[in-house]
């Protein structure tokens, strides 16, 4: 909410690129203030153990029960989302923000109020997500959000920008890009990023507006 009212807010009506490029100066400010925190100057913490971390097996295959919590939260977590959007008149008021935001103020929507709303519950999300992230991996840097950031941006992309199922089935197909070339591909760890971003790079060209987008017309 900070972030929102000191280096977005006087950029409301800026160009796009300029958000963008203030995006990636908050993320790099958020990861130094939080290395600052590190005792001893230590680069990686551990995380205290929340799920067990045992497997078990499914028609051969083996699966962790740090798995199945990610992704038992990542469904819990879309289909309160998708019903706060769709259901609730402070989520109505996002989207007609988010579609125009000068109709929606003479529609007396607050919409300063509703973009602090969309930072503080995106906030809590990712919060939720950096969890998911320390109970699954264990050892956490300062950075470690980084890379997963942009593959979350990438998802919402291949899903289809606004549509809360497409980001959620987006990631889903990142996630199996990357594990299948781990699998099967000659060094497929090594260059498994890589290929999550060749898909978002397909799908661009095939169906620029994602998975589950749809396309909007311009009215001229």
């Amino acid at each position: 909410m900070l972030a929102e009212r000191l280096a977005y807010r006087p950029l409301r009506n800026a160009p796009r690129l300029a958000p963008l490029i203030t995006a990636i100066g908050v993320s790099i400010a958020l990861q130094e203030i939080i290395r600052l925190f590190y005792p001893g100057g230590k680069n990686v913490l551990s995380f205290p153990r929340i799920i067990s971390d045992r497997t078990f097996s499914v028609g051969g295959v083996t699966i962790a029960w740090t798995s199945v919590f990610a992704v038992t939260a990542a469904v819990a977590l879309m289909v309160a989302l998708e019903t706060f959007v769709n259901g609730t008149r402070l989520g109505k008021a996002m989207r007609a923000t988010s579609q125009d935001r000068e109709i929606a103020k003479l529609m007396g929507i607050d919409t300063d109020k509703v973009i602090v709303v969309a930072f503080a519950l995106g906030g809590a999300l990712a919060g939720v997500a950096g969890v998911i992230q320390g109970i699954r991996f264990v050892s956490l840097d300062f950075h470690i959000g980084f890379i997963a950031g942009i593959k979350a941006f990438t998802a919402a992309v291949l899903g289809g920008i606004g549509n809360i199922r497409g980001a959620f089935l987006g990631g889903l197909v990142i996630g199996l890009v990357e594990a299948l070339a781990t699998e099967y591909l000659p060094q497929g760890a090594a260059w498994k990023d890589v290929w999550a971003f060749v898909v978002l790079i397909l799908v661009l060209t095939l169906r620029p507006q994602g998975l589950l987008g749809e396309q909007v017309a311009v009215r001229t």
